[in-house]
C-alpha cells in the first residue's frame, strides 16, 4: 500500500472544494435561465467561471501527474 501524506489530504480538499464550485456555478446559471428574467450576463458570467474552473482543475492535475506528485493506479 502507500504511506501517508498530509499533502495529498489538502490536495484531495483542494480538488473537492473547485469541484463544489464547478457544481455551484452551473446551478448559477441554471437558475439565471429557468429564473426567466432575461439577465444572461449574469448566466454568462456564470457558466464562464464553470469552464474557467474546470480547465484551471485539470491543467493542475495534469502538472501534477507530470510532476509525480499524483499517480494513476489502475483500475481493477
Amino acid at each position: 500500500m502507500g504511506h501517508y501524506n498530509r499533502g495529498m489530504d489538502i490536495g484531495r480538499l483542494l480538488v473537492v472544494a473547485v469541484l463544489i464550485a464547478i457544481i455551484a456555478s452551473l446551478g448559477s446559471a441554471a437558475f439565471q435561465l429557468a429564473g426567466g428574467k432575461g439577465d444572461s450576463g449574469k448566466m454568462l458570467k456564470a457558466l464562464t467561471w464553470r469552464i474557467g474552473l474546470s480547465v484551471a482543475l485539470f491543467v493542475v492535475l495534469l502538472l501534477a501527474w507530470k510532476a509525480g506528485i499524483i499517480q494513476p493506479h489502475g483500475l481493477k
